[in-house]
C-alpha cells in the first residue's frame, strides 16, 4: 500500500508543479499554451506506451495474458478519433507535430502493435 501511495503523491506533485509553472512562471498566453500542449502530449504518449512495459514478458512467455484487449481497442479508437479531430482543427498538439512527433499517432501505432501481439501470441487458457 505504501509504495502505491508514494507514487501517487509523486505524480500529484508533478501535476501541481506543472500547474504552478504554467500559471505563475509563464506570463505570455501563447507561450503558456505551447508549453502546456507539449506537457500534455508527453503524458498522452506515456499513457499509450505504458501497456507495452511488459513487452519482454509477453515475448518470453508467448502469451498476451498481461495485456487487456478491451484497453487496446479503446486506445485505438480514442487515439484515432483524436487524430482525426486534430487534423480537422489543424492542431499539432492533438494530431502530430512534424518536429515533436506527438501525441495521438503513437497511440495508433502502439495499438496496432498490441493487436499484432494478440494475433501472434494468444492469451492462453488463464484468460
Amino acid at each position: 500500500q505504501r509504495p502505491v501511495l508514494l507514487r501517487s503523491l509523486l505524480l500529484l506533485a508533478v501535476l501541481v508543479a506543472g500547474y504552478g509553472y504554467f500559471t505563475l512562471l509563464i506570463p505570455d498566453m501563447a507561450t503558456r499554451l505551447g508549453h502546456l500542449g507539449l506537457f500534455c502530449s508527453v503524458f498522452t504518449i506515456s499513457m499509450y506506451l505504458s501497456p507495452l512495459a511488459d513487452l519482454a514478458k509477453i515475448v518470453r512467455s508467448k502469451s498476451t495474458r498481461c495485456l487487456s484487449f478491451p484497453l487496446t481497442v479503446t486506445t485505438f479508437l480514442a487515439s484515432t478519433s483524436w487524430t482525426l479531430y486534430g487534423l480537422q482543427l489543424h492542431d499539432p498538439y492533438i494530431t502530430v507535430d512534424p518536429l515533436l512527433q506527438v501525441p495521438n499517432v503513437p497511440g495508433i501505432i502502439t495499438s496496432v502493435l498490441r493487436f499484432w501481439l494478440f494475433w501472434q501470441y494468444p492469451p492462453g487458457p488463464d484468460r
